[in-house]
């Protein structure tokens, strides 16, 4: 249900009243005003920062489920309005739930389904909502639908895969940098009061680690706070439109990483562009739409500038192959797909075959990341651990005083 503003007058009265009602139209909040013995001076809808209908947030899998599902009831026959009812009821997510509603409310009204999934941008974007309209254009909405789950299905396993990788050395460099604050903190300065006791000079990697230890057990509040205003600092600056550029443009030059991260963004390219295509969205909108959803801002601005010379009369292989973002194995696989007029089965493909590339990029990245991070442990925690056992090794020439 949408909630409406309004500004009427009670006809008994004659007193103006201003105040809000939730309906599922325009037209309905007032109807029901007038039921109210109420003339409505002015009504409009109650709009969020952004100009939509307030919604919130779904997960990836819960949109994944509703879109597979109603493909499939809509391919068996059943009216639109009788399956966002049935989805209403079955699915578990309340705002999920509370989105289905509004949106079987407003088709019950006279909107069409893309109409009403473009009230609620949190949970349907706009590659979403566009490849609805073409699909209800066209007459093909169950097979779009399918489309676009299986789309969205790719997505979510992709994006499985990539934090599945990242989940093993996040949390073993968490517990070591933990585990060597700890040793900081409450075991080397106790070693250090001991030795301190014999009144000798003490080696000098264990003298170095316990005025390591005295600074970090003094300042250790500041320095928490540094690193958390580091971080923050950080991610405040990559979200401004200079520090994105900046992050976007370096990251794909990381070693290893960055390699990984341009093969994710160019397969969500291919795949998205692929399944635009192949709903028969105009190419124009097609490359807008899919500039906003690559996740990268130099592609970002590649794509709108490729947009434009294709709009000029460029082939799309041509207008690509200007911007070294694009690898050549991909332009020159996009130029087979338009002299074979096949180009969504061509980026399908290449999608099909950045997913494996990326699959086995993580499967190796995990494996060489094992040892690094046993290496690193061992480096770091069994170099602490000599230093403060080094001294006891030359305990009878420290308590003799030589």
């Amino acid at each position: 249900m949408a909630s409406f503003l309004y500004v009427a007058r009670e006809t008994a009265s004659g007193r103006e009243i201003r105040s809000s009602v939730d309906a599922a139209s325009e037209s309905a909040a007032i109807s029901a005003l007038l039921n109210r013995n109420m003339l409505v001076l002015s009504i409009q809808e109650k709009v969020g920062k952004q100009g939509k209908t307030s919604g919130g947030r779904v997960a990836l899998s819960e949109l994944v489920m509703f879109t597979r599902q109603l493909a499939t009831m809509i391919d068996a026959g059943l009216a639109m309005v009788q399956s966002l009812q049935a989805l209403a009821d079955q699915t578990s997510n309340k705002v999920m739930r509370d989105v289905i509603r509004d949106i079987c409310a407003r088709v019950e009204n006279g909107d069409s389904f893309s109409e009403a999934l473009q009230k609620h941008p949190k949970t349907f974007n706009r590659l979403y909502v566009c490849m609805v309209a073409a699909g209800e254009q066209g007459g093909l909405l169950a097979e779009i639908l399918a489309r676009l789950a299986t789309y969205l299905e790719n997505t979510a396993r992709l994006r499985k895969k990539v934090k599945s990788a990242m989940m093993y050395p996040t949390v073993v460099t968490v517990v070591a940098i933990l585990i060597t604050i700890f040793l900081l903190v409450k075991v080397v300065p106790v070693f250090g009061e001991i030795f301190s006791s014999f009144n000798a000079k003490l080696p000098a990697p264990t003298m170095y680690l316990v005025m390591i230890s005295n600074f970090v057990k003094s300042y250790i509040v500041f320095l928490a706070l540094a690193a958390g205003g580091g971080v923050y600092g950080w991610l405040y600056f990559i979200k401004t439109p200079g520090g994105r550029l900046f992050w976007d443009t370096n990251r794909i030059r990381l070693p290893i990483f960055g390699v990984i991260a341009h093969k994710i963004c160019l397969a969500r390219f291919t795949r998205t562009l692929a399944s635009l295509v192949r709903s028969g969205v105009p190419i124009l909108e097609v490359l807008q739409i899919v500039s906003q959803t690559v996740g990268n801002m130099v592609m970002e601005k590649a794509i709108k500038t490729a947009a434009g010379d294709i709009e000029r009369g460029e082939s799309i292989s041509a207008a690509l192959g200007k911007h070294p973002v694009f690898p050549i194995m991909i332009i020159r696989m996009v130029t087979a797909g338009e002299q074979t007029g096949k180009i969504d089965n061509m980026l399908e493909r290449i999608a099909d075959f950045l997913d494996e590339e990326i699959e086995t990029t993580l499967s190796g990245l995990t494996s060489m990341i094992e040892p690094i991070l046993i290496v690193f442990l061992g480096v770091v925690v069994g170099g602490m651990v000599i230093c403060m056992f080094l001294p006891i090794f030359k305990l009878p020439e420290i308590v003799s005083g030589k």
